[in-house]
């Protein structure tokens, strides 16, 4: 059975975190990922892993505050008992449109991780649709970014693979051996959950669960993420995606 953990950005509009850690640790998760804006309360974050007594083995951090201070980057990690680091985004202004582009970017992120690598950390990018979206020259910005060096892992995000209009079992298996984590999220039936942004608890769209857990145990993938981008109801997402993982 993979580790299952809860990526926080969830329920960012909703309880305190305090009170979110402890309402995660009652539905049974044992893990959660952080996101940027938790680090900037390093020990109310501790305080509250804690009291809960959950874990944060992987965590968001931008990829500027990476480059700026890898030093910080590297003693929030240890603090919380990190493992694994990933850069999570980049704004419209900020991403590359060509293949050079992309290529240049790729080393440029191999580059901000090697720090947190001889430090004994996992690093990787965390993607989006973007990056799924061929480029004029017809490239895939995901392979550009992994070649920028053999260190860089992946945390590849299912529901916004198929956003963008691919199946996720074909990218887990032309991914493995680089997917050290996998974002476990899923689409509502279009026309539906529109106050939700069309994402829906795990086990309850439209993705085939069944055979992307195949694909991933065959690809090696042991950590799964449930995501979900904006639930109405952050209890109720947490409560049913795990049952729904747990089923897998």
């Amino acid at each position: 059975m993979p580790r299952i953990s809860y990526q926080l950005y969830c329920s960012r509009n909703h309880l305190p975190l305090a009170e979110t850690l402890q309402m995660l640790a009652a539905t049974g998760y044992t893990e959660v990922e952080g996101y940027g804006a938790l680090l900037d309360d390093v020990d109310m974050l501790k305080a509250g892993l804690e009291a809960s007594g959950l874990l944060m083995r992987s965590g968001h951090v931008a990829l500027d505050d990476i480059e700026n201070d890898p030093a910080g980057t590297i003693a929030i990690a240890h603090r919380l008992g990190l493992e694994k680091i990933f850069a999570p985004y980049l704004t419209a202004e900020e991403r590359p449109t060509s293949s050079a582009e992309w290529t240049a970017f790729g080393k440029r992120l191999a580059a901000a991780g090697k720090p947190l690598q001889d430090a004994g950390l996992i690093f990787g990018w965390h993607n989006h649709d973007f990056e799924c979206v061929p480029t004029p020259q017809g490239d895939t910005p995901l392979d550009l970014i992994i070649a920028g060096g053999d260190d860089i892992m992946l945390e590849l995000d299912l529901g916004w693979v198929r956003r963008a209009g691919f199946d996720p079992r074909e990218w887990i298996e032309k991914y493995a051996g680089r997917i050290t984590t996998a974002h476990i999220k899923d689409i509502a039936p279009e026309g539906t959950c529109t106050d939700e942004d069309g994402w829906a608890d795990v086990g309850h769209g439209t993705l085939d669960w069944a055979s992307i857990h195949s694909a991933l145990q065959a690809a090696g993938v042991d950590h799964y993420v449930v995501e979900h981008d904006n639930p109405s109801d952050d209890q109720r997402f947490a409560a049913r995606s795990l049952a729904s993982v747990q089923n897998f």
